[in-house]
């Protein structure tokens, strides 16, 4: 198993973070991510608040991977799961939110994960680097709204 734990801080509340983590139409506008595929997505909200046991259906260049969220503690605590990866198997991370003294956002984003012998060197570090993007992404992004 592997794993990368990657972290960032942000001057906005946590409200606003955790607002564009259960957006996942916003997710594209903040990470290295390409599109949400809205057709091989299920149990999207309307409203943007996805819930547990939706499953979202991300593209990046030509790869589209599944992740199904698996828990949500309002303004805390985000996990989702690996539900089609092609690279990936027994994939489950989480975002964890901490309010920050002065104000602001620190935000740790950590997850597990197999992958494929002949792969895993170059996962490891392509993920942690990747994460670390998402997790920075979030932050500004979240400080400009």
């Amino acid at each position: 198993m592997q794993s990368y734990d990657v972290t960032a801080e942000s001057t906005a509340p946590p409200s606003a973070v955790w607002a564009l983590l259960l957006d996942a139409r916003s997710w594209p506008s903040w990470s290295p991510i390409d599109a949400l595929e809205t057709g091989q997505s299920q149990g999207l909200s309307a409203d943007g608040r996805d819930g547990v046991g939706a499953v979202r259906a991300f593209r990046t260049g030509k790869v589209v991977t599944k992740e199904r969220i698996t828990e949500l503690e309002p303004g805390r605590r985000f996990a989702y799961e690996g539900a089609e990866n092609p690279q990936l198997s027994d994939y489950r991370a989480a975002i964890e939110l901490q309010e920050l003294p002065g104000g602001g956002t620190r935000i740790r984003w950590h997850g597990t994960f197999s992958a494929r012998f002949g792969m895993r060197w170059f996962l490891q570090r392509y993920l942690r680097r990747f994460m670390q993007d998402m997790a920075t992404g979030l932050a500004e992004h979240a400080a400009q709204r």
